[in-house]
């Protein structure tokens, strides 16, 4: 079975199984750390089923907007269902790792619980840098620390037991080949914040 084809399936429970009260409550704290602003225009990557959008959208408020994508159809096709009567929420089928975005489109771009599954963590970092405005922040973020998202895995699937984050040498080397300027990264039980900025000035 592929990646993405175990997401495809995993995509009717994903709910069910993982949008419990427990996060919910830690987004709502989370959130306010990526320091979005009203107006703002927010790629969400890997959204899922858009567990985020919520948290996005009362960030940014009526003004701002939020683009979400996924690479999984079934997790794409329930997104829309969930949210594509926000007049300001935009869902597509896009894999980060592939497909060409527009330059300098978003004041932000998010990754949520999706960067240990990227296979080619480089180009995708290449490609949210392109679509970044110049000093736009990109966040990396986790509801597990590194080391419980390895064990957590580990449990999970076959397909996932090898997805992990970088250690944090190799997360900052990455960022840096990429075009960012590394913020700040928290490492710690129940969390995991990486927090990058596109230079203003080339």
């Amino acid at each position: 079975m592929s990646r993405k084809k175990y997401f495809n399936e995993a995509a009717k429970t994903w709910d069910e199984r993982f949008y419990t009260p427990t996060l919910s409550s830690f987004l709502e704290k989370l959130v306010p750390q990526f320091g979005l602003e009203p107006g703002q225009h927010i790629l969400d990557v890997g959204t899922g089923t858009g567990v985020l959008i919520p948290y996005l959208i009362e960030a940014v408020g009526p003004a701002g907007s939020v683009t979400a994508i996924d690479y999984s159809e079934k997790m794409v096709q329930i997104c829309k269902t969930k949210y594509s009567h926000l007049r300001n929420v935009k869902v597509s089928l896009k894999d980060i790792e592939k497909d060409a975005l527009p330059a300098e489109s978003f004041d932000a771009v998010i990754c949520f619980g999706v960067f240990p599954h990227l296979q080619n963590k480089e180009k995708a970092l290449v490609n949210m840098n392109h679509t970044l405005r110049r000093g736009g922040i990109l966040i990396i973020a986790h509801a597990l620390s590194s080391k419980e998202l390895k064990h957590h895995h580990n449990r999970a699937s076959s397909h996932v037991a090898n997805d992990g984050l970088p250690e944090e040498t190799e997360m900052v080397r990455l960022l840096k080949r990429a075009g960012f300027v590394v913020s700040r990264i928290r490492d710690e039980p129940g969390c995991y914040l990486c927090v990058a900025r596109k230079p203003s000035k080339s």
